[in-house]
């Protein structure tokens, strides 16, 4: 259940993507493929539209809740148990794979995203796009402790949960966000717990260059503004 909570917690509000994955999955012929699904923060949103959705993730606690969403929502997606570093799906290809909110830097290096873009490519339709949000550029920063940033918050059966923004720190190839999070019992009383997330430096260019190795051809990109709450994105296109 924590994972659930956090989850929707820290990335459930996010929609300033929504617009351009509905946007794609109008334009792309054939049934649409989320990955890193959680969830179902955009599978709920596209299946509601009437498409044809697959969600995949690699923690079934999280899809076993997308589960329950969709019947509750009366629509239907397939989920698959799978890690995106090179998985195997029975059925038709996908004419759009989406890649939403930085899941891409999530993966382990290059070795990694090559094993996700080889699997793309096999899963994807002739002519199907390949669609990837990445964040090219973090800026390092340190909260300040007498003046925390605000937190993002949720609340379920009466208990109420904030993950504080603490710091982003450069680490190799990599930047790590740090976050405490923090939940308050319906009593007032509260505990505490520090998480991170490390997300791999990549530049729209790198990725580029990987996919086109893979066979996948990019496309003009796109972009997604910044908010208060969460980083913008550049949006890799890469055609099948």
């Amino acid at each position: 259940m924590s994972a659930i909570v956090w989850h929707d917690v820290e990335c459930g509000g996010y929609t300033e993507d929504l617009a351009l994955w509905r946007e794609l999955a109008a334009a792309e012929a054939g049934p649409v493929l989320d990955v890193g699904a959680g969830t179902g923060r955009v599978a709920l949103a596209l299946a509601r539209e009437g498409h044809d959705v697959t969600a995949l993730d690699r923690d079934p606690e999280l899809l076993a809740e997308l589960r329950a969403r969709a019947a509750a929502d009366g629509v239907r997606v397939r989920t698959a148990h799978a890690d995106a570093a090179g998985f195997d799906l029975a059925g038709p290809p996908f004419g759009l794979i989406v890649v939403p909110m930085q899941t891409i830097q999530l993966l382990p290096g290059r070795s990694a995203r090559a094993a996700f873009l080889a699997s793309a490519r096999a899963h994807l339709a002739a002519g199907g796009l390949v669609a990837l949000a990445v964040t090219e550029e973090l800026v390092p920063f340190e909260a300040d402790p007498d003046d925390p940033l605000p937190p993002d918050v949720g609340e379920r059966d009466g208990w109420r949960y904030l993950s504080y923004p603490v710091a982003i720190r450069a680490r190799g190839h990599e930047f790590v966000l740090e976050r405490v999070r923090l939940r308050v019992a319906p009593d007032g009383t509260s505990d505490g717990a520090e998480d991170s997330i490390a997300l791999a430096t990549l530049s729209a260019a790198e990725l580029e260059r990987e996919g086109t190795v893979a066979g996948l051809r990019p496309e003009p990109r796109r972009d997604i503004r910044e908010t208060v709450a969460h980083l913008g994105s550049t949006v890799v296109m890469l055609r099948g």
